[in-house]
């Protein structure tokens, strides 16, 4: 027998020393037999150790079972000393062993050995008094016991008797607490620890309560499905007999009158040649089948779907170009472009019968009328419209189908919308192609991909039907706001028509034309007399609106009609009043106005350029301001900018000190200032058209020479210092003509989107085409006396009034500026 050199012989008591079994997802007890089956090496000496002095050994749980080398934190430190009973060693080297637990016991700590876990432990007293609120928690515990026993039926009947013999109160806890298998490691062993009998029967009392619940939901459930399971079965025997009877009767059997109808169909549907095999073997596959079986339901759905597509079932189309024109007119206002690809569509069509259908995408802001054009398209060529969102669409399957090896299959939604609309030519709109994400379940996008190639959707296969489909009669239109999202082999499969922001013209002929009219008729205005003055819609557009678009603009002409239709109510309805909204009279409807038109400034400033820039609103007047403050050479540029924007400001800078000598700076200006560029609208900035107005609001700065206030200016800059072209000229020149500015730089290679910009429009402002930074600079800066700064020059081509004034012998050849839009 083992003893702390410090401790006594005590029968068990304080400062004996045991070898440690530690225990994996097993807590035991006092008064529990149990068989323990022990393979680690540690154990197995522990347990030879106790066999060879008086059999007893200390039983611990780990707090981790998966633990197979455990430390001294990884026990428990409340334990059972136990008694070997019998040990007996199994040939795969693991020893069984059956144990009893005798008293509980706390280590004290653990003593170095090396075989096995060896501790110092104390003895645990437990006081068990007896008193009437102890009887009555044992007969409450008992009786809960009873109750647990007769729901599960895993404990033996017996062990009831056992449990109703015990007075003890400590060891009715841990006789019963060994019963409860459902019941977590760790309430146990919060068991074993409870070394007051009351309280461990008040604990032992609240999980069995909890585990009676839990057991009498689950014989809740078991008695639901099997009711279910009976149902289920008596059903599918009601039916056998129900169909023997009607065989024995003669009745008709439906199973076959379904096939017959589905014969019939076929007979008369009109199918390619591949698709008349398939359905003749799926036909012959079912006829074999049992009518209930799932497979069936299967192969009716396929078949049903292929008998409903429109193969060969065509709309007439409308080859009256002067018709289509009327109506395309009728509908929309300008578009010039997108009109005459579809007049030319269809005078091709008329000659040739046979044309590929086009693949147009429109691409354009918000609110320009994109999908409603492709209805009026639809109108205009006498075909059926059919319209598909594939905004948020980020699965494959949504265009090509799943195969029918999935429950729950489908074909995709192109063969889904050509069911639905029962043509196999509609006018096909493929709305937000640029909303489009891919995952793990494949990329829409390159689904499309054979969608839309003439050469290949002839033979368009979709995984559920697995059949060629013929796509090549179908008008496809794609509608984005942007191509930068749109992969680049599928933009090269369509033909891009860009529909620009309209002009505050082409606005207020919309309204007047198609947005009062319908507004008022919803509002049920008609017989009303209203007016809604030009001024008004005007004061609407600049003040309560900002878009490219005149998807707001309806809005609230829309709100402007709703109040006078209150106004009308509350008058009368069999009032002749007149209701006249001047502009004055639109903040007493819609409220205070919501945007300020974008002005230039009132004074010509140092460090302050007008720039222009293509929002998601079309076009607006941006400012940039530089300051020059004393410091090291930092530059910072700020106003939610892209990583494009902030490399121009860099190229600004490099050209500004490449020029230091033309510019009367210091060679060492940059190291003896920061140059801070900010752009104050919050808006984020992208693109890097705004690179010569930094490069001008940084000259100006450091020079110390104010920028005219009339000038604005748009363009990309080099570190040699010259202007490259950018995108969206004519909505950076309206946003200058709304704010008032005069003369506007642009480089010279835009040159020829001059003919897209609005006559009335180029005859008000002088457009400056420059080429280098220098040319820049000298048109910007207030300068008295450019040559002597910059030298002489030849002077950068001109236009004013919308005809060339100033131009050198290379360009003696004039431009037309006309064009779709320059009419206005």
């Amino acid at each position: 027998m083992f003893f702390h050199k410090n401790g006594n012989d005590g029968q068990g008591r304080a400062g004996r020393a045991l070898p440690l079994l530690p225990l994996r997802d097993i807590i035991v007890f006092p008064h529990m037999v149990v068989p323990l089956f022990v393979g680690r090496e540690k154990s197995i000496n522990a347990l030879e150790e106790a066999m060879s002095q008086n059999k007893e050994i200390l039983l611990a749980a780990q707090k981790k079972a998966k633990t197979n080398d455990p430390t001294e934190d990884d026990i428990f430190q409340m334990g059972t000393v136990g008694v070997i009973i019998q040990l007996l060693r199994l040939p795969d080297g693991t020893v069984k062993v059956l144990v009893e637990g005798k008293r509980r016991c706390r280590i004290r700590r653990f003593l170095p050995h090396d075989d096995f876990f060896l501790c110092e432990v104390d003895a645990v007293d437990e006081v068990a008094g007896s008193s009437v609120e102890i009887e009555a928690l044992m007969r409450s515990v008992q009786s809960t016991f009873e109750t647990y026993v007769k729901l599960n039926k895993r404990i033996a009947p017996e062990m009831l008797m056992q449990v109703q013999t015990i007075d003890d109160p400590a060891r009715l806890a841990d006789t019963i607490v060994v019963h409860l298998t459902a019941v977590k490691l760790h309430d146990k062993q919060e068991i074993l620890e409870t070394t007051d009998p009351a309280k461990r029967l008040e604990r032992l009392f609240e999980l069995m309560n909890a585990e009676i619940e839990i057991l009498q939901v689950e014989k809740k459930i078991r008695s639901r499905v099997k009711k279910q399971m009976e149902k289920t079965q008596k059903e599918y025997y009601l039916n056998e007999q129900m169909q023997a009877i009607q065989k024995e009767l003669g009745e008709r059997d439906e199973f076959k009158s379904e096939i017959q109808e589905l014969e019939d169909r076929i007979k008369s549907k009109r199918l390619t040649e591949e698709a008349d095999d398939r359905i003749a073997k799926e036909l012959r596959k079912l006829k074999m089948m049992q009518p209930m079986s799932a497979e069936a339901t299967v192969v009716r759905n396929y078949i049903d779907w292929i008998l409903n597509l429109p193969w060969f079932d065509k709309t007439d189309e409308n080859y009256d170009i002067d018709l289509a024109e009327s109506i395309l007119d009728e509908d929309h206002y300008g578009l010039k472009k997108v009109k005459e690809r579809i007049l030319e569509y269809l005078a091709v069509q008329a000659l040739v019968k046979k044309l590929k259908g086009p693949v147009l995408c429109l691409v354009g802001p918000p609110g320009v009328g994109k999908t409603s054009l492709a209805r009026s398209i639809a109108r205009a060529t006498g075909r059926e419209f059919v319209r598909l969102s594939l905004g948020g669409v980020r699965d494959e399957a949504e265009i090509r189908g799943h195969r029918r090896t999935y429950i729950g299959a489908l074909p995709g939604r192109i063969i889904q919308s050509l069911r639905k609309v029962g043509t196999n030519n509609p006018v096909f709109l493929l709305d937000e192609v640029d909303k489009m994400s891919s995952d793990f379940r494949g990329d829409p996008a390159a689904a499309l991909l054979e969608v839309l190639d003439p050469e290949q959707n002839t033979t368009f296969n979709d995984h559920y039907l697995d059949l060629d489909y013929d796509l090549s009669d179908v008008m496809f239109i794609t509608t984005a706001n942007g191509l930068g999202e749109i992969p680049l082999p599928l933009r090269d499969r369509m033909e891009i028509l860009e529909l620009s922001g309209y002009t505050e013209f082409e606005k207020l002929n919309i309204a007047v034309r198609y947005l009062v009219p319908r507004q008022v008729k919803e509002a049920g205005l008609n017989g009303v007399d209203l007016e809604i003055t030009e001024n008004a819609l005007r004061t609407v557009i600049h003040h309560y609106t900002k878009e490219s678009g005149v998807r707001n603009l309806e809005r609230e002409i829309g709100s402007l009609c709703r109040k006078v239709a209150r106004q009308v109510v509350k008058d009368g309805e069999g009032s002749e009043a007149t209701y006249r909204i001047a502009a004055q009279d639109v903040p007493r409807y819609l409220g205070v106005p919501k945007w300020q038109s974008n002005k230039a400034g009132e004074h010509d400033e140092i460090g302050k350029v007008n720039g222009l820039a293509y929002t998601f609103y079309g076009g607006t007047v941006l400012e940039c301001e530089a300051a020059i403050i004393a410091g090291k050479g930092k530059q910072v540029i700020t106003g939610r900018l892209s990583d494009g924007m902030k490399e121009s400001a860099q190229a600004a800078i490099t050209y500004i000190r490449s020029r230091h000598e033309e510019l009367g700076l210091d060679e060492d200006f940059h190291e003896k200032v920061d140059v801070h560029v900010h752009f104050p609208d919050y808006e984020k900035k992208d693109g890097p058209s705004a690179g010569i107005t930094m490069a001008t609001a940084i000259a100006s700065a450091l020079m110390r020479i104010p920028v005219r206030r009339n000038v604005a200016m748009t363009g990309e800059i080099t570190l040699r210092g010259r202007v490259m072209p950018i995108g969206g000229l004519k909505e950076k020149m309206l946003a200058a003509h709304r704010a008032g500015v005069d003369t506007v730089l642009v480089p010279r290679e835009n040159r020829k989107d001059l003919r897209e910009i609005p006559k009335r429009v180029l005859k008000t402002m002088r457009v400056v085409l420059v080429e280098h930074m220098d040319q820049v600079l000298r048109e910007a800066l207030a300068l008295n006396d450019p040559d002597a700064l910059f030298g002489k020059r030849p002077r950068p081509m001109e236009y004013q009034g919308g005809k060339l004034v100033t131009f050198e012998e290379t360009d003696l050849v004039e431009p037309t500026v006309e064009g779709p839009g320059a009419q206005q």
